[in-house]
Protein backbone atom coordinates (compact mmCIF):
# COMPACT_ATOMS: atom_id res chain seq x y z
CA UNK A 1 0.00 0.00 0.00
CA UNK A 2 1.24 3.48 -0.88
CA UNK A 3 1.66 5.48 2.34
CA UNK A 4 1.27 9.24 2.68
CA UNK A 5 2.54 11.29 5.63
CA UNK A 6 0.06 13.89 6.84
CA UNK A 7 -0.74 15.58 10.13
CA UNK A 8 -3.25 18.32 11.08
CA UNK A 9 -0.29 20.49 12.14
CA UNK A 10 0.78 20.71 8.49
CA UNK A 11 -1.86 23.43 7.95
CA UNK A 12 -0.23 25.98 10.26
CA UNK A 13 -2.08 29.23 11.05
CA UNK A 14 -0.37 32.31 9.58
CA UNK A 15 -1.00 36.05 9.86
CA UNK A 16 -3.85 37.25 7.64
CA UNK A 17 -2.69 38.07 4.12
CA UNK A 18 0.45 35.90 4.29
CA UNK A 19 1.41 34.74 0.81
CA UNK A 20 2.11 31.11 1.71
CA UNK A 21 -0.91 28.91 0.82
CA UNK A 22 -1.13 26.77 3.99
CA UNK A 23 -4.68 25.76 3.11
CA UNK A 24 -3.36 23.37 0.46
CA UNK A 25 -2.21 20.96 3.18
CA UNK A 26 -5.85 20.43 4.17
CA UNK A 27 -7.24 20.44 0.64
CA UNK A 28 -4.84 17.91 -0.98
CA UNK A 29 -5.78 14.91 1.20
CA UNK A 30 -9.45 16.01 1.26
CA UNK A 31 -9.60 16.03 -2.54
CA UNK A 32 -7.78 12.72 -2.94
CA UNK A 33 -10.09 11.05 -0.39
CA UNK A 34 -13.19 12.62 -1.94
CA UNK A 35 -12.41 11.35 -5.44
CA UNK A 36 -11.31 7.91 -4.22
CA UNK A 37 -7.69 8.14 -5.37
CA UNK A 38 -6.68 7.32 -1.80
CA UNK A 39 -8.38 5.80 1.24
CA UNK A 40 -7.97 6.77 4.87
CA UNK A 41 -5.57 3.86 5.43
CA UNK A 42 -3.11 5.38 2.96
CA UNK A 43 -2.55 8.26 5.39
CA UNK A 44 -0.36 8.11 8.49
CA UNK A 45 0.58 10.72 11.08
CA UNK A 46 4.31 11.00 11.79
CA UNK A 47 5.79 11.64 15.22
CA UNK A 48 8.38 14.44 15.73
CA UNK A 49 11.89 13.68 14.48
CA UNK A 50 14.55 13.22 17.15
CA UNK A 51 17.39 15.63 17.81
CA UNK A 52 20.13 13.11 17.03
CA UNK A 53 18.74 12.60 13.53
CA UNK A 54 18.49 16.36 12.92
CA UNK A 55 22.14 16.76 13.94
CA UNK A 56 23.25 14.40 11.18
CA UNK A 57 22.39 17.27 8.80
CA UNK A 58 21.98 20.59 10.61
CA UNK A 59 24.58 22.35 12.73
CA UNK A 60 24.06 22.20 16.49
CA UNK A 61 23.95 25.98 17.07
CA UNK A 62 21.31 26.53 14.41
CA UNK A 63 19.20 23.62 15.65
CA UNK A 64 19.37 24.85 19.27
CA UNK A 65 18.22 28.33 18.20
CA UNK A 66 15.24 26.72 16.48
CA UNK A 67 14.56 24.36 19.38
CA UNK A 68 14.75 27.11 21.99
CA UNK A 69 12.90 29.64 19.80
CA UNK A 70 15.84 32.05 20.06
CA UNK A 71 16.45 32.58 16.34
CA UNK A 72 17.06 36.27 15.65
CA UNK A 73 14.36 38.45 14.11
CA UNK A 74 16.56 38.79 11.01
CA UNK A 75 16.88 35.03 10.63
CA UNK A 76 13.13 34.61 11.14
CA UNK A 77 12.50 37.13 8.35
CA UNK A 78 14.79 35.09 6.11
CA UNK A 79 12.59 32.06 6.78
CA UNK A 80 9.40 34.02 6.19
CA UNK A 81 7.38 32.54 9.06
CA UNK A 82 7.13 33.84 12.65
CA UNK A 83 8.91 31.24 14.78
CA UNK A 84 6.84 29.66 17.53
CA UNK A 85 6.41 26.30 19.24
CA UNK A 86 3.62 25.14 16.94
CA UNK A 87 5.62 25.96 13.79
CA UNK A 88 8.57 24.01 15.18
CA UNK A 89 6.34 21.06 16.06
CA UNK A 90 5.01 21.13 12.50
CA UNK A 91 8.52 21.06 11.06
CA UNK A 92 9.61 18.16 13.25
CA UNK A 93 6.66 16.05 12.12
CA UNK A 94 7.18 16.94 8.45
CA UNK A 95 10.81 15.85 8.68
CA UNK A 96 9.97 12.55 10.37
CA UNK A 97 7.21 12.08 7.82
CA UNK A 98 9.77 12.10 5.03
CA UNK A 99 11.96 9.59 6.89
CA UNK A 100 8.96 7.32 7.50
CA UNK A 101 7.92 7.67 3.86
CA UNK A 102 11.43 6.71 2.74
CA UNK A 103 11.14 3.52 4.81
CA UNK A 104 7.74 2.80 3.30
CA UNK A 105 8.96 3.44 -0.24
CA UNK A 106 11.51 0.66 0.19
CA UNK A 107 8.63 -1.78 0.65
CA UNK A 108 6.05 -0.29 -1.70
CA UNK A 109 8.10 1.42 -4.41
CA UNK A 110 6.88 4.92 -3.61
CA UNK A 111 5.64 6.97 -0.65
CA UNK A 112 4.64 10.59 -0.10
CA UNK A 113 4.75 13.48 2.30
CA UNK A 114 1.88 15.94 1.79
CA UNK A 115 4.27 18.69 2.94
CA UNK A 116 8.08 18.83 2.86
CA UNK A 117 10.41 19.70 0.05
CA UNK A 118 12.00 22.27 2.36
CA UNK A 119 15.08 22.56 0.16
CA UNK A 120 16.13 26.12 1.02
CA UNK A 121 17.20 25.14 4.55
CA UNK A 122 20.97 24.72 4.66
CA UNK A 123 23.16 23.15 7.28
CA UNK A 124 23.06 26.28 9.46
CA UNK A 125 20.25 28.45 8.10
CA UNK A 126 16.56 28.52 7.30
CA UNK A 127 15.20 30.40 4.31
CA UNK A 128 12.25 30.68 1.95
CA UNK A 129 9.62 29.03 4.19
CA UNK A 130 12.07 26.22 5.10
CA UNK A 131 13.40 25.54 8.63
CA UNK A 132 14.76 21.98 8.39
CA UNK A 133 15.59 20.27 5.10
CA UNK A 134 13.35 17.19 5.23
CA UNK A 135 14.77 15.28 2.28
CA UNK A 136 18.37 16.06 3.23
CA UNK A 137 17.72 14.86 6.79
CA UNK A 138 16.10 11.70 5.42
CA UNK A 139 18.96 11.09 2.99
CA UNK A 140 21.55 11.38 5.75
CA UNK A 141 19.42 9.09 7.92
CA UNK A 142 19.38 6.42 5.20
CA UNK A 143 23.14 6.69 4.74
CA UNK A 144 23.78 6.60 8.49
CA UNK A 145 21.60 3.51 8.93
CA UNK A 146 23.18 1.89 5.84
CA UNK A 147 19.76 1.63 4.23
CA UNK A 148 21.09 3.25 1.05
CA UNK A 149 24.55 3.63 -0.47
CA UNK A 150 23.98 6.14 -3.25
CA UNK A 151 21.11 8.62 -3.32
CA UNK A 152 19.70 10.84 -6.07
CA UNK A 153 17.67 13.92 -5.11
CA UNK A 154 15.57 15.13 -8.05
CA UNK A 155 14.46 18.71 -7.33
CA UNK A 156 11.95 20.08 -9.85
CA UNK A 157 10.63 22.94 -7.75
CA UNK A 158 10.97 26.17 -9.74
CA UNK A 159 13.47 27.48 -7.16
CA UNK A 160 16.96 26.02 -6.87
CA UNK A 161 17.48 23.57 -4.02
CA UNK A 162 20.27 25.71 -2.60
CA UNK A 163 20.13 24.29 0.92
CA UNK A 164 20.25 20.72 -0.36
CA UNK A 165 23.21 21.56 -2.62
CA UNK A 166 25.10 23.16 0.28
CA UNK A 167 24.44 20.28 2.68
CA UNK A 168 25.75 17.67 0.23
CA UNK A 169 28.49 19.64 -1.52
CA UNK A 170 31.17 17.34 -0.03
CA UNK A 171 29.10 14.15 0.09
CA UNK A 172 29.83 11.96 -2.92
CA UNK A 173 27.12 9.46 -2.03
CA UNK A 174 24.34 12.02 -2.65
CA UNK A 175 23.77 13.43 -6.14
CA UNK A 176 21.74 16.63 -6.21
CA UNK A 177 19.88 17.46 -9.44
CA UNK A 178 18.06 20.80 -9.57
CA UNK A 179 16.15 22.12 -12.62
CA UNK A 180 14.98 25.61 -11.80
CA UNK A 181 14.37 29.18 -12.93
CA UNK A 182 17.72 30.88 -13.50
CA UNK A 183 16.55 34.39 -12.58
CA UNK A 184 14.40 33.31 -9.67
CA UNK A 185 14.93 32.98 -5.92
CA UNK A 186 17.38 32.20 -4.37
CA UNK A 187 19.41 34.89 -6.06
CA UNK A 188 22.68 33.47 -4.73
CA UNK A 189 22.71 29.91 -5.98
CA UNK A 190 24.71 27.03 -4.55
CA UNK A 191 26.33 24.41 -6.80
CA UNK A 192 24.37 21.18 -7.17
CA UNK A 193 25.82 18.01 -8.67
CA UNK A 194 23.76 18.91 -11.76
CA UNK A 195 22.12 22.31 -12.16
CA UNK A 196 19.81 23.06 -15.10
CA UNK A 197 18.94 26.77 -15.05
CA UNK A 198 15.93 27.75 -17.17
CA UNK A 199 15.10 31.12 -18.72
CA UNK A 200 11.91 32.93 -17.73
CA UNK A 201 8.85 31.92 -19.71
CA UNK A 202 9.94 28.37 -20.64
CA UNK A 203 6.92 26.41 -21.90
CA UNK A 204 5.88 22.77 -21.98
CA UNK A 205 7.88 21.31 -24.84
CA UNK A 206 11.18 22.97 -23.96
CA UNK A 207 10.83 22.07 -20.29
CA UNK A 208 10.00 18.41 -20.89
CA UNK A 209 12.79 18.09 -23.43
CA UNK A 210 15.32 19.49 -20.95
CA UNK A 211 14.01 17.16 -18.26
CA UNK A 212 14.30 14.05 -20.42
CA UNK A 213 17.90 14.85 -21.37
CA UNK A 214 19.08 15.83 -17.89
CA UNK A 215 17.20 13.21 -15.91
CA UNK A 216 19.01 10.57 -17.96
CA UNK A 217 22.34 12.28 -17.13
CA UNK A 218 21.45 12.40 -13.44
CA UNK A 219 20.67 8.69 -13.25
CA UNK A 220 23.80 7.78 -15.21
CA UNK A 221 26.05 9.89 -12.99
CA UNK A 222 24.37 9.20 -9.65
CA UNK A 223 23.93 5.43 -10.01
CA UNK A 224 21.45 5.61 -7.12
CA UNK A 225 19.85 2.90 -5.06
CA UNK A 226 17.27 5.35 -3.63
CA UNK A 227 15.58 8.47 -5.01
CA UNK A 228 14.02 11.53 -3.40
CA UNK A 229 11.73 13.60 -5.64
CA UNK A 230 10.69 17.19 -4.90
CA UNK A 231 7.64 17.81 -7.09
CA UNK A 232 6.95 21.54 -6.65
CA UNK A 233 4.08 22.89 -8.75
CA UNK A 234 5.40 26.46 -8.89
CA UNK A 235 6.48 25.68 -12.48
CA UNK A 236 2.90 26.42 -13.60
CA UNK A 237 2.13 29.41 -15.80
CA UNK A 238 -0.44 30.47 -13.18
CA UNK A 239 2.18 30.68 -10.42
CA UNK A 240 2.77 34.21 -9.15
CA UNK A 241 6.36 33.46 -8.06
CA UNK A 242 7.44 30.92 -10.68
CA UNK A 243 8.24 32.84 -13.92
CA UNK A 244 7.89 29.65 -16.02
CA UNK A 245 4.89 28.86 -18.22
CA UNK A 246 3.94 25.19 -17.85
CA UNK A 247 0.44 23.83 -18.24
CA UNK A 248 -1.03 21.41 -15.70
CA UNK A 249 -0.85 18.73 -18.40
CA UNK A 250 2.92 19.24 -18.75
CA UNK A 251 3.38 19.33 -14.98
CA UNK A 252 1.65 15.95 -14.76
CA UNK A 253 3.78 14.62 -17.62
CA UNK A 254 6.87 15.80 -15.73
CA UNK A 255 5.78 13.64 -12.81
CA UNK A 256 5.15 10.68 -15.11
CA UNK A 257 8.64 10.96 -16.61
CA UNK A 258 10.31 10.96 -13.19
CA UNK A 259 8.17 8.28 -11.58
CA UNK A 260 8.25 6.01 -14.64
CA UNK A 261 12.04 6.24 -14.69
CA UNK A 262 12.21 5.21 -11.03
CA UNK A 263 9.82 2.33 -11.61
CA UNK A 264 11.67 1.15 -14.73
CA UNK A 265 14.93 1.12 -12.76
CA UNK A 266 13.28 -0.59 -9.79
CA UNK A 267 14.25 2.29 -7.52
CA UNK A 268 12.26 3.28 -4.45
CA UNK A 269 11.23 6.96 -4.49
CA UNK A 270 10.04 9.27 -1.73
CA UNK A 271 8.05 12.31 -2.89
CA UNK A 272 7.73 15.64 -1.04
CA UNK A 273 5.43 18.26 -2.49
CA UNK A 274 7.43 21.51 -2.47
CA UNK A 275 6.12 24.91 -3.55
CA UNK A 276 3.11 26.23 -5.39
CA UNK A 277 1.88 29.82 -5.36
CA UNK A 278 -0.83 30.13 -8.03
CA UNK A 279 -3.36 32.87 -7.30
CA UNK A 280 -6.24 30.37 -7.41
CA UNK A 281 -5.55 27.66 -4.83
CA UNK A 282 -7.53 25.21 -6.97
CA UNK A 283 -4.69 25.30 -9.52
CA UNK A 284 -2.19 24.41 -6.78
CA UNK A 285 -4.26 21.58 -5.35
CA UNK A 286 -5.11 20.09 -8.76
CA UNK A 287 -1.46 20.03 -9.85
CA UNK A 288 -0.33 18.46 -6.56
CA UNK A 289 -3.13 15.90 -6.73
CA UNK A 290 -2.02 14.99 -10.24
CA UNK A 291 1.29 13.79 -8.77
CA UNK A 292 -0.60 11.35 -6.53
CA UNK A 293 -2.91 10.26 -9.34
CA UNK A 294 0.09 9.49 -11.53
CA UNK A 295 1.82 7.57 -8.74
CA UNK A 296 -1.26 5.46 -7.99
CA UNK A 297 -1.65 4.71 -11.71
CA UNK A 298 1.98 3.54 -11.93
CA UNK A 299 2.54 1.93 -8.52
CA UNK A 300 -0.93 1.33 -7.08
Amino acid sequence: MIKIAWHPLYAHPLPEGHRFPMLKYELIPEQLLHEGTIAQQNLFSPEPVSEDIILLTHEKTYWEQLRDLTLSAKDQRRIGFPLNAQLLARELRITQGTIDAAHSAMSNGIAFNVAGGTHHAGSNWGEGFCLLNDQAVAANYLLNKKLANRILIIDLDVHQGNGTAEIFRNEQRVFTFSMHGDKNFPFRKEISSLDVPLADGVQDEEYLSALNVNLKKAFERAKPDFVFYLSGVDVLATDKLGKLALSKVACKERDRIVLQACKDKNLAVQVSMGGGYSIDIRDIVEAHCNTYRMAFDLFG
